[in-house]
């Protein structure tokens, strides 16, 4: 019986090798971004031992650490008032002798339609709460992508979750020119989430997402490890696009409740 080529996507040449460290916006640094920071801090360690250039990190967000944020999050109480951002963008430079920049305010666009200054990326990662801050950079992403230039956004990962739930989904930013494979069906384009899955965040929309004032209060609403095995697993991802060149998964579906997985084939 004939069978078809497994669906396969190859990773953009130039993460491979390329001549700088790749450009990475993460945005969003509460209780998955602060926990995806330190798989990235990880993952350039990793990467320049074995020579390659490593990444260049970019952590936007505009929150201040109050003591609900302590426990759950990667703070301290001694940094409580501080910005997230700055907090752990300036423990990372000092843990690994990185140089990586934290921004104070929120990924968008002004009154003007212009984006904020160093807002190009290679790969943008986002980490946040808000189901209309995911249409809003969509929106951006979409027309941010005119292949002149080797940093031109390349893709885009998202991690979103609710109390023992969660996804993580890969992207591609227009289309990744692929290689003539005969084992596999190469697939140059990854659609965004709020693309394949817009009615499935449209309905979380109308859920509760107010700040919580205590970590009581926190843990009510997301468990004490989805924010953690999600930064994994999504991180691992990553990991084997610069390993491996190539990935049969674009994401998956976490159900930390009963312990399941379910990958998302590209």
């Amino acid at each position: 019986m004939k069978t078809g080529k497994t669906k396969m996507h190859f990773t953009d040449p130039y993460l491979i090798s390329p001549t700088n460290p790749i450009a990475v916006n993460l945005i969003g640094a509460g209780g998955t971004g602060s926990k995806v920071l330190t798989a990235l801090m990880e993952m350039n360690h990793s990467l320049t031992a074995l020579g390659h250039a490593g990444l260049s990190v970019r952590l936007w967000d505009d929150d201040i650490i109050t003591n609900a944020n302590l426990g759950r999050q990667r703070f301290a109480p001694s940094e409580v008032g501080l910005y997230k951002s700055v907090a752990l963008i300036n423990r990372a430079n000092r843990f690994t002798g990185t140089n990586w920049k934290a921004e104070t305010v929120k990924f968008e666009r002004d009154n003007f339609g212009k984006l904020p200054s160093n807002a190009k990326a290679s790969i943008y990662i986002t980490c946040t709460d808000s189901v209309r801050s995911r249409f809003d950079i969509a929106e951006i992403l979409k027309y941010s992508n005119e292949r002149h230039h080797r940093d031109d956004p390349k893709y885009w990962m998202d991690f979103g979750n609710s109390q023992y739930t969660g996804q993580v989904i890969l992207s591609t930013i227009g289309e990744i020119p692929q290689p003539k494979s005969e084992k596999f069906e190469t697939v140059e384009r990854l659609p965004f989430v709020t693309e394949e899955f817009r009615e499935l965040l449209q309905e979380s929309e109308t859920k509760d997402d107010t700040p919580s004032c205590s970590l009581t209060e926190a843990l009510e609403k997301q468990d004490l490890f989805i924010n953690s095995a999600l930064a994994q697993m999504g991180c691992s991802l990553l990991w084997n696009l610069f390993r491996e060149g190539m990935t049969a998964n674009r994401g998956f579906f976490l159900n930390l409740k009963d312990f399941r997985a379910q990958p998302i084939s590209v």
